[in-house]
């Protein structure tokens, strides 16, 4: 294969086309036209189509917003710069937008002047999907909390009603009809129950104190072990210098269980075969940002099973009140659970896929 020499981190490079399949990120030549004449296997991937089919394309062929670039592109041909690196969000037709740290080099050619790299940017994902995270959650307060006004104030006349109309039933119908006054008694009182719920974490002062993350952990794990005596195994995994911290010791017990709660219930089946495997690590993260604030430590706390996974279709919206993924379930579990963390500062994180489910609770530390 015929070399390609060009700078690219400030060093001049000579790299085969051979070379460039190798690399991680994705790697476009452009011809004097501005027309793909190479695209590289990770570009493949980013694209998700076949080098073929990039063959001959344009930029603007691939993305609705490429001023930026085409800019960059004639600056190159010119050989005005050598390589020019930013951070772009590059808008698609029709599918979500690539957030990329781009570079842009100037090659020693005349018949191909032009190299392109992609590098999705990790980073503004996390911090994109955060601040989703925590837009989502602010939403779903303000509707929980209207939504539970609005149920509460109703159910009380209902169970009121039913109770006095039971009372007027006449004697000879009292067997055969109370029955129904029944039901409408114990379902105004399982709604004001699930209404309660709903407003619990908004209700409840938020008291602070020193907090060891590890007593949370045993408090949990003893509470899991009771309900799971056997084919369960919890793996503790602490990292004692965690240190101690500001903030309300029930309320991460309780976000804590109900993650934890919730991953037992998933390893029902490998329960039943005995070897189902809880695991709850503890480790220091430095540098971590949260909600746009740079914090220098944060708990960075695992719950991790080896279950079948969240399923697909529901797995952006766990955090959702009322999503669950198991029959029976309220689906405010981990609604809570992110709530009592949001409190502290922190968020939770998910991911899974058959045979791990890893949530990660991350929280400033001092």
């Amino acid at each position: 294969m015929r070399p390609l020499c060009f700078l690219h981190r400030e060093k001049l490079m000579t790299i085969s086309l051979g070379g460039l399949e190798l690399l991680a990120s994705a790697v476009l030549i452009l011809d004097a036209d501005g027309c793909i004449t190479y695209a590289n296997a990770a570009a493949e991937n980013l694209f998700e189509v076949s080098a073929r089919t990039l063959l001959g394309q344009k930029l603007a062929d691939l993305f609705l917003n490429t001023e930026a670039l085409d800019a960059d592109f004639l600056q190159a041909r010119a050989n005005q710069f050598a390589d020019k690196r930013q951070d772009l969000t590059l808008e698609r037709s029709g599918r979500e937008a690539l957030h990329v740290h781009v570079v842009v080099t100037a090659l020693d050619s005349a018949e191909t002047p032009v190299l392109v790299e992609l590098r999705e940017n990790v980073q503004q994902l996390k911090l994109d999907r955060e601040e989703r995270l925590l837009d989502q959650s602010q939403a779903n307060k303000e509707l929980i909390r209207n939504l539970a006004h609005e149920i509460k104030n109703p159910l009380g006349g209902i169970r009121g009603a039913a109770q006095l109309l039971e009372l007027e039933l006449p004697e000879r119908h009292v067997k055969e009809l109370r029955e129904y006054t029944q039901v409408i008694i114990k379902e105004a009182d399982r709604l004001q129950t699930l209404v309660d719920r709903l407003l619990a974490p908004h209700r409840r002062p938020h008291i602070v104190g020193d907090v060891n993350i590890h007593e949370v952990c045993e408090r949990v794990r003893s509470l899991i072990m009771a309900e799971f005596p056997s084919g369960l195994a919890i793996v503790r995994d602490y990292d004692l210098s965690v240190p101690e911290f500001r903030g309300d010791k029930e309320q991460l017990i309780q976000a804590v269980l109900n993650i934890a709660h919730n991953a037992a219930q998933a390893l029902s089946l490998r329960v039943q075969a005995g070897d189902a495997s809880l695991t709850v690590r503890t480790r220091v993260a430095r540098q971590v940002t949260l909600a746009k604030v740079r914090y220098r430590l944060a708990l960075d706390l695992h719950i991790i099973d080896n279950g079948p996974g969240i399923p697909p279709d529901i797995q952006d919206r766990i955090f959702y009140p009322l999503v669950s993924g198991r029959d029976g379930g309220s689906g405010l579990g981990l609604t809570l659970a992110q709530t009592f963390v949001q409190q502290h500062q922190g968020v939770i994180e998910c991911e899974s896929w058959p045979g791990c489910t890893d949530f990660r609770i991350l929280i400033p530390l001092p």
